[in-house]
């Protein structure tokens, strides 16, 4: 994992916002100390982690995990223990409201996926294996080659079958409907 670009990002999108880390913590529900350990990059957060911390600043995934450099491409795979991997395809694209990744699971790996802000959906297009994807307390299964698009803004879950599985992911922003940390109205493609 890039430890050292997260923990950098992070520390950047908190000074900026002229939050201490106790109200970093506050905002996100991460807690003080492990903010701390990943802006001087001794923490691997979890993908969860990761989420908490951009929801709490309404902030897209890629805001946390590329650098400048990435703008035109990828730069490379996170790939979390015991969880999924994940690689940036297109970073946040503020004309589209969007970021894309490249999402893969272990055979028979599950990942489970908190809400996410209000009027978030995603795109999923499954490339390899199959998929069993949960939105809300709803199961279906998605082949390879199909595509299934749903509001995540509730809980969501997927599952790999035995095969694995590797799909694109696509993450759809709403325009911003709450204040952000400063009270100003704010849009993430303004970051």
């Amino acid at each position: 994992m890039r430890e050292d670009l997260i923990g950098a990002n992070l520390r950047q999108l908190r000074q900026s916002s002229g939050l201490s880390l106790s109200a970093a913590a506050e905002l996100t529900g991460v807690s003080k100390a492990m903010l701390g350990q990943i802006e001087r990059g001794e923490s691997s957060p979890t993908i969860a982690t990761l989420w908490k911390i951009t929801r709490g600043f309404h902030l897209p995934l890629t805001a946390l995990i590329e650098s400048a450099s990435c703008e035109k491409g990828p730069c490379g795979s996170l790939a979390f223990p015991d969880s999924l991997s994940v690689t940036p395809v297109f970073p946040f694209d503020p004309g589209f409201r969007s970021e894309t990744f490249m999402v893969k699971l272990q055979p028979n790996q599950s990942h489970a996926s908190l809400a996410h802000d209000q009027g978030v959906t995603e795109e999923v297009l499954v490339q390899q294996g199959a998929l069993e994807l949960r939105v809300g307390t709803d199961w279906q299964r998605v082949s390879r080659g199909a595509g299934v698009r749903f509001r995540a803004d509730q809980p969501h879950e997927y599952r790999a079958g035995p095969d694995g599985a590797a799909f694109f992911n696509t993450m759809h922003y709403p325009p911003p409907l709450i204040a952000p940390v400063d009270g100003a109205a704010t849009d993430p493609a303004e970051t």
